[in-house]
């Protein structure tokens, strides 16, 4: 007598402090949950090209400022995507447990480094060249 065919194994994923939890919600959800991430993954590229425009443009402001607010773009470009993965992570893993989604630190990151950034700005180009 042969065997029948014997059941799939779970396939492991990537990342598994993620999907060893709980069971799978509905892919809407999890997809709406990605192009959350992605979103805040173009919201860092903006963040950067910002920051290199600042620079690279020489636009008439205090120079020591205008770098200043330009590293402060670099350092907000830099901390959104870890951020954003472990929001990610940290969301998906509530939907498969049924428990409440996490609060978003990136709001707070960005609510508080982007007026940083444009007081820089503003007495940059107070202050002129």
């Amino acid at each position: 007598m042969t065997p029948g065919p014997s059941a799939p194994s779970p396939r492991r994923r990537f990342p598994d402090w993620v999907h060893r939890h709980g069971d799978e919600p509905d892919p809407r959800f999890s997809l709406a949950n990605e192009r959350t991430f992605l979103a805040w993954t173009r919201t860092s590229l903006a963040l950067l090209a910002a920051g290199v425009a600042l620079e690279a443009l020489a636009l008439p402001l205090e120079a020591r400022l205008r770098l200043t607010a330009s590293v402060a773009l670099l350092v907000l470009a830099l901390l959104v995507p870890p951020a954003a993965w472990v929001h990610w992570g940290r969301t998906e893993r509530a939907m498969r447990r049924g428990d409440p989604l996490p609060s978003p630190v990136l709001t707070v990151l960005l609510a508080a480094g982007l007026p940083v950034v444009g007081v820089l700005v503003l007495v940059a180009l107070l202050l002129g060249p």
